[in-house]
């Protein structure tokens, strides 16, 4: 490992560096480490800078929309002079300003069967900040069959989730299909343009996300596999519910797309 880092790294680390389950190995870690994050938008945004801001050495960021006045109640990456500009290019723009040593791999694109696989296998881990349950369930399978760690979160309104999928390395952990086996029936569950949510909401879920992120490339803490933290934002409350593995699982159970992953 590249413990070689240069004066300006050391400055611009050096708040990580003095933490002692950080040090220099776990920065050298983040630098030669490898991110896609799927959606540029409430989650995405927090979560991209902090990972730039960490030293993340490459990240991607896949988004097909371009960036309107209602994204900018919550989507911090963005500014008002880049409205009709590509989310993904916005966010680059933004991420380069903060940590110019980071390599920025932008994708304007909508993820789909023919493109998933592809984006999921290039990168070390997995970000999912997307808003609609197709693209959800796609990067979850992929990161199944790529063998590829999945950290997803969500929001809606006043609420988060967050939790870590990463059926390959941990043995008694679910994926994301363990979880929220089929997408529900289209109109069961509203979006954030349909119902709305509390832009600090999505803030403070990007940033848990950048955390659990931060913690699985350096292999420090205890990792979210297995368990959904659940924060109400108006009771002020966070909980932990307990996540099992499905043995009949049809992505990483037996017989499953990746069947004894472990």
């Amino acid at each position: 490992m590249d413990l070689d880092f240069s004066e300006a790294e050391v400055q611009r680390y050096a708040r990580h560096i003095l933490l002692r389950e950080v040090g220099g190995i776990g920065q050298a870690r983040l630098k030669a480490a490898s991110v896609l994050i799927a959606g540029a938008g409430g989650l995405g945004s927090p979560l991209a800078l902090y990972l730039a801001a960490a030293g993340v050495g490459r990240i991607g960021i896949i988004d097909p929309d371009v960036l309107e006045l209602s994204n900018l109640q919550r989507q911090i990456a963005h500014a008002t002079d880049r409205l009709g500009r590509p989310k993904v290019h916005s966010a680059a723009e933004a991420m380069r300003g903060i940590n110019p040593l980071v390599r920025v791999e932008p994708h304007q694109a909508r993820l789909d069967e023919g493109n998933v696989h592809r984006l999921v296998a290039s990168y070390d881990l997995v970000c999912d900040g997307t808003d609609n349950f197709e693209a959800r369930f796609l990067l979850a399978d992929a990161c199944v069959t790529e063998r590829r760690t999945l950290v997803s979160a969500a929001v809606l309104r006043f609420e988060g989730q967050l939790s870590t999928f990463k059926p390959h390395a941990d043995a008694d952990g679910p994926c994301y299909r363990c979880l929220y086996p089929e997408p529900p029936p289209p109109g069961l569950v509203p979006s954030c343009s349909e119902a709305g949510v509390l832009g600090a909401v999505t803030g403070v879920m990007g940033t848990l996300q950048a955390t659990e992120v931060l913690k699985e490339i350096m292999g420090i803490g205890e990792s979210l596999s297995g368990w959904l933290l659940i924060w109400d934002a108006l009771a002020a409350e966070f909980r932990k519910v307990r996540l099992r593995r499905d043995p009949a699982c049809l992505v990483c159970g037996i017989g499953g797309l990746k069947a004894g992953a472990p």
